[in-house]
């Protein structure tokens, strides 16, 4: 309650009210809200990871790569400038001016088990938002590799290297509908996705689609044993015994070519391995314009066919998802050349998609990522509510004065 003196608020009052009302965090700063300072501390505690660091901790290391993210830098030099730039907003971010030489050793040497587990910690806080919402759950399984050459990445990357890919290999685990990452690892990319899916945590009722570069019939075995279904593309090889013919409906006769119910022919394909699925499986064979028909595997024997296709359809988005973070985040230029740098950096990118797709939700639930990512990159250190306060009180100031003002006419 205010106390009027000759019928008016004091000046220092109203001063002080003015300035309590201006005040807000910048955009960055509300993005990072989204990642307790109690909580990363807390992992940083677990890998002990601010031993030996002075005054360039893991958060002044996470708060620079994350702007580096959101920012667009390009190189040690911009990144360093930019920040630097913005001294105002370091105290309330417990941020301080960077050296480039600094952060480049940051990168090489630091262990990359902290943002691992921050981007592990952001992915389980979004899929706790994410099942009070889902109706479907329709999860996309896939890899992606990083390329990287180069005399530098040569020392690391040229022994683990295929014939196709040389650099990194990132696995993603994708909601479908929601776009939002629920499991992710990184490994050389000689190593086959197969042994990475077997790490993938299982929820029943759920739906998992992925190509036939995951065929592993006791996977498989392993998804319909935790009662979960799944879709994908039987190998040319694959030997099978046809048990049943299952009728395919007038209107789906067009696209529908078979749709069967088939077992295994063998337990033991060969090499001593043991083939665990012994259940009925499914096989429905779809037309492909001008080109040969696409034959589907799936345990679910109930769905219609069609719907069967339209489900492994869906797993373009992890495609399209992929495609998205090599556009729009810095995971094509690095700032450092060493597999430590490399890993950070991806990680970080990954932690950016996060945050934003948290700070999207809270504040932006309209727009898309793009377009959420689009705003960060031009308020990062604005004050959105200060400016909307700022504009409001001169919408004020104006009306006030145009009412005291006489007419002119």
């Amino acid at each position: 309650m205010q106390v009027l003196v000759n019928g008016r608020i004091p000046v220092v009052a109203k001063l002080k009210n003015q300035t309590r009302n201006m005040f807000s965090i910048s955009t960055f700063h509300q993005i990072m809200k989204g990642l307790p300072r109690s909580s990363f501390d807390q992992l940083v505690k677990k890998h002990k990871a601010n031993k030996y660091c002075k005054g360039f901790g893991p958060w002044q290391h996470l708060l620079t790569m994350v702007y580096a993210q959101l920012s667009g830098a390009e190189g040690l030099r911009p990144l360093a400038a930019g920040f630097n730039r913005h001294l105002a907003h370091h105290y309330h971010l417990d941020a301080r001016c960077i050296r480039r030489t600094t952060l480049a050793d940051a990168n090489e040497r630091r262990s990359v088990a902290v943002f691992n587990e921050t981007a592990n910690w952001l992915i389980t806080k979004l899929a706790g938002t994410l099942g009070r919402e889902a109706r479907d759950l329709t999860y996309l399984l896939d890899s992606t590799s990083i390329t990287l050459k180069g005399r530098e990445f040569e020392r690391w990357t040229a022994d683990n290297a295929t014939r196709n890919t040389q650099g990194l290999k990132l696995h993603l685990l994708l909601d479908a509908n929601s776009k939002i990452p629920l499991w992710q690892t990184m490994t050389a990319p000689n190593i086959n996705d197969v042994l990475q899916a077997r790490a993938v945590p299982l929820q029943a009722g759920a739906l998992y689609v992925f190509d036939k570069g995951y065929c592993d019939y006791n996977w498989w075995h392993c998804i319909d044993e935790a009662q979960a279904t799944f879709v994908t593309r039987f190998k040319s090889n694959a030997n099978l015994v046809t048990d049943k013919e299952l009728e395919i409906p007038q209107q789906a006769r067009e696209t529908v070519l078979a749709d069967e119910l088939l077992r295994f022919k063998h337990k033991t394909p060969g090499g001593k391995r043991h083939n665990a699925y012994e259940k009925l499986l499914r096989r429905v064979t779809v037309v492909r314009p001008g080109s040969s028909p696409l034959v589907f595997a799936t345990n679910d024997l109930t769905s219609p066919a069609l719907e069967i296709a339209q489900r492994y359809k869906e797993r373009w988005g992890i495609e399209l998802f992929f495609k998205w973070i090599k556009q729009h985040l810095r995971i094509k230029r690095f700032l450092g050349r060493s597999e430590n740098a490399v890993r950070i950096q991806l990680l970080t990118a990954l932690i950016s998609y996060l945050l934003v797709e948290l700070y999207r939700q809270q504040r932006w639930r309209k727009l898309t990522c793009w377009e959420c990512l689009c705003i960060v990159r031009a308020t990062l250190f604005q004050r959105p509510d200060t400016d909307i306060s700022s504009y409001r009180r001169r919408r004020e100031n104006a009306n006030t004065m145009a009412k005291l003002q006489p007419s002119l006419f």
